[in-house]
């Protein structure tokens, strides 16, 4: 079966926030490179988004709606629903997910226009 991927705008808006800050590092070839990854990423959700899994942080708190891929340091949020995959969110797996995750979750998700 194949999955519709829709991206959220804050997922747009992860994206673009991370390809800036790498690009204002000195490295735009690299910034480049990893908006390439997370669209590799996020479009091979069309095939196996059930490969993921659910974020621990998540798991704890007994949300299990959600899961996760990585592309390097970065943790693509999303969700199957029918036939349709959410992404969520890209979030620095480096920084504090939970209240990351809280803060995202706490507002009303926009579809991309």
């Amino acid at each position: 079966m194949k999955y519709r991927v829709h991206v959220v705008r804050d997922a747009e808006e992860d994206m673009l926030d991370i390809w800036k800050y790498v690009v204002l590092s000195g490295s735009p070839g690299n910034a480049e490179d990893l908006l390439d990854e997370f669209e590799r990423a996020i479009t091979s959700l069309e095939n196996m988004p059930e490969r993921g899994h659910i974020p621990p942080e998540l798991r704890r708190v007994n949300v299990h709606a959600y899961r996760e891929i990585h592309v390097k340091v970065y943790r693509i949020i999303y969700q199957i629903t029918g036939a349709d995959i959410f992404v969520h969110c890209i979030l620095d797996g480096r920084r504090d997910i939970q209240d990351l995750l809280q803060e995202r979750l706490l507002r009303t998700p926009r579809l991309s226009g």
